[in-house]
């Protein structure tokens, strides 16, 4: 917590050895400041990424999530495949489900029927991710853009193992779509036009 950190710097002392209700208190102050003010590193390289699609002119988008530990909590019975949402995860991933320039793709180490079962319980909450496992748009064969045999090609990774946190980033996400007023141009081109490996 953000809000330990912070009290051993100004006070020098661990707030696990405090017990009195004050430090609770102010521990509990402290918090909802630096969550008030906290802007998660995913949303600050959104911004940077939106900059960069509008100087390049890119209309898409390539998005990556994972599903267990950033989409929905862990839950590792064989026989269940029931998505339990992180707070504002499905809200969000509705949002960005209706924009057309977002190109959605599950990167996911579960099983093609796991799998299966997940596109039918994403589609039941109006969640529509266009690619499992790959990226098909931005290939080497279509463009110069890289070699993606091994690879697929995305702009954005939800990956809790790569600092993710599911249990405060996605509201922030959730609260910049509604908010944002990007919004790229229908008549940009994609990344296939690209000719940075032939210069």
């Amino acid at each position: 917590m953000i809000a330990t950190e912070i009290y051993k710097k100004e006070t020098g002392l661990s707030p696990f050895n405090v017990y009195d209700e004050y430090t609770y208190e102010y521990l509990n102050w402290l918090q909802t400041i630096v969550e008030e003010r906290y802007e998660p590193t995913i949303l600050k390289w959104i911004k940077v990424m939106f900059e960069h699609a509008e100087k390049k002119q890119w209309f898409e988008t390539y998005w990556s999530f994972d599903i267990h530990g950033t989409i929905s909590k862990p839950d590792y019975r064989k026989d269940n495949k029931e998505i339990i949402y992180y707070p504002y995860a499905k809200e969000t991933l509705q949002l960005l489900s209706k924009r057309k320039d977002i190109i959605m793709i599950i990167d996911s180490s579960s099983y093609p029927n796991e799998l299966e079962i997940y596109k039918k319980e994403f589609a039941k909450d109006n969640i529509n991710f266009n690619y499992y496992g790959e990226n098909p748009e931005v290939s080497s064969a279509k463009g110069s853009f890289g070699y993606y045999k091994t690879k697929f090609y995305f702009n954005v990774e939800f990956e809790d193992k790569a600092g993710f946190n599911p249990e405060r980033d996605w509201k922030f996400i959730y609260d910049y779509f509604l908010n944002t007023n990007y919004k790229p141009d229908t008549n940009w081109s994609t990344k296939t036009d690209e000719d940075y490996h032939n210069k």
